[in-house]
């Protein structure tokens, strides 16, 4: 099959989330299951000089952004043993950051079309094409409403990924006809309006062939109205089109036996992790002291990943016996507050405001505890690589955190973390108390350690469904179709192999 993946970051090109590690790694696992995988990315300004030279030209033209032209060049590159594209345009993504700007509705919708009209210049003709995000969710609007009747687009089929829900790509309405020069029938809400706005999000929901979502929790909770997406009407008319799909993590990248970021490379000895942690404890300026459990947080700053609750719990907590290792950026509120805090408490706590992926693989390595109480969370990658490295997740149940962590039993030895239920920082506090105390009998924890470390989070079980999706999309075509369940023709059930 010939797949063809379009995003707005990709590790090692840019990245700014789990979004771009999806991007760097599912694609090499497909490819190892035999698909002609290809992937498209702007081509950003900030994107390494080093990287930037192995891209080579390969065709130049103007895109329509209604009455205007807008210059686009597609260059090339290898990386991985992956053929990457990138659209490039230096008004559009020559920028010192990659979203947030007030003419992100002309970049992205100029990045959807430009991909569609670079097809026909590639060697490379997509049987499906998988956009990610509310960033390429117009891919599909454009795909069945400017090509339907070219025949090169007709036969292709489209699955859109969302990653977070939460962002919807929101802009007004005056752009439809003007900029995106789509039919004023489309602002319905059938279409991809979106409470008075337009919704890039919705126009991908609406108009792809497969929906997917990255953890088949999530998948279920945003058919509900508890997160207040204002989206479960549309996912539950196509929930038959709905599939929940754990993502993976790069197990060659995160691999505490070979990172060469981390103090001491290990396996599963419990003596070189505790190394780790006297030289981490050591760098951020904190007492050494192997017997004091490190906390960590990594991640953004911000309410959704439960800083609300941090914060709210952070006085008892500071009453134990820890210390706490921050490390990320956001909200300004949660800064400022955390970085306060740590004035006040220089023993205890570590604030660190930036994004450091070598800082974070040493805090994976060092800490004993990752934390994660997100008030909602489709996913989750760095659970999963605390635990490569052998620290213990202690996560609220929701989304992807509960579909990978599963809290300890002391009863049974089975269990790789902790867990609490309600979003409530008592809650948060009683399970961080209960891992304090496994925390203490040594042989206890390192059994939770081994559990966590055992888990396999890696993308060749996830590669697997999302070829069978593309499978049964391409049967579907053949004159098969989909009854909910599986893949059926008219004389009877056809089962996927």
């Amino acid at each position: 099959m010939n797949i063809l993946f379009v995003a707005s970051e990709g590790v090692p090109f840019v990245k700014t989330g789990g979004l771009a590690d999806v991007i760097g790694s599912l694609p090499i696992e497909l490819r190892n299951h035999g698909i002609d995988i290809r992937v498209v990315l702007p081509k950003y300004g900030m994107t390494a000089p080093e990287l930037c030279k192995k891209m080579s030209v390969q065709k130049c033209f103007a895109v329509t952004m209604g009455w205007r032209y807008q210059y686009c060049s597609v260059l090339e590159a290898k990386q991985d043993g992956i053929t990457y594209y990138f659209i490039g345009n230096e008004y559009c993504f020559n920028r010192s950051e990659l979203y947030g700007y007030k003419d992100d509705v002309e970049r992205f919708a100029f990045f959807s079309k430009a991909v569609l009209k670079s097809l026909p210049y590639l060697d490379f003709k997509p049987q499906v094409i998988h956009a990610h995000d509310w960033q390429s969710g117009l891919l599909s609007v454009f795909l069945k409403n400017h090509h339907s009747r070219d025949r090169f687009y007709r036969d292709i089929r489209t699955v859109f990924t969302v990653h977070n829900l939460y962002h919807k790509g929101l802009f007004p309405k005056e752009y439809l006809e003007d900029l995106l020069e789509l039919d004023p029938a489309l602002f319905s809400i059938d279409g991809i309006e979106f409470y008075g706005q337009l919704s890039f999000l919705k126009g991908g929901l609406v108009f792809s062939d497969y929906i997917t979502t990255v953890s088949p929790t999530y998948a279920q909770e945003i058919k509900t109205s508890y997160y207040e997406e204002k989206l479960e009407g549309l996912l539950q008319k196509r929930s038959n089109r709905l599939k929940g799909i754990i993502n993976g993590i790069d197990y060659s990248r995160y691999n505490p036996a070979t990172d060469p970021n981390i103090f001491v490379q290990y396996t599963n000895s419990m003596s070189a992790k505790a190394e780790n942690k006297i030289q981490l404890q050591e760098m951020l300026n904190l007492p050494k002291d192997k017997k004091i459990p490190v906390i960590a947080f990594i991640g953004h700053l911000v309410e959704h990943k439960g800083l609300e609750l941090i914060t709210g719990a952070l006085k008892d907590i500071l009453v134990k016996d820890v210390q706490l290792v921050f490390l990320g950026t956001g909200s300004w509120k949660y800064e400022s507050y955390l970085q306060q805090v740590a004035r006040h408490f220089p023993d205890k706590i570590s604030v660190n405001i930036q994004l450091n992926d070598s800082l974070a693989r040493k805090i994976y390595a060092g800490a004993d505890i990752f934390i994660r109480p997100s008030k909602f969370e489709p996913c989750g990658l760095s659970q999963m690589i605390a635990m490569r490295y052998g620290t213990i997740p202690l996560v609220r149940e929701t989304g992807g955190l509960r579909d990978t962590v599963t809290p300890f039993n002391q009863l049974t030895g089975e269990g790789n973390g902790f867990s609490f239920k309600n979003y409530n920082p008592q809650d948060m506090f009683n399970t961080i108390c209960q891992a304090l105390e496994c925390f203490k009998d040594k042989e206890t924890w390192k059994v939770i350690a081994k559990n966590a470390q055992a888990e396999d989070f890696s993308w060749k079980g996830p590669a697997q469904e999302y070829i069978d999706i593309y499978r049964g999309l391409l049967e579907e075509k053949a004159g098969y179709c989909w009854d909910g369940f599986d893949y059926v023709r008219k004389e009877g059930a056809y089962k996927i192999s």
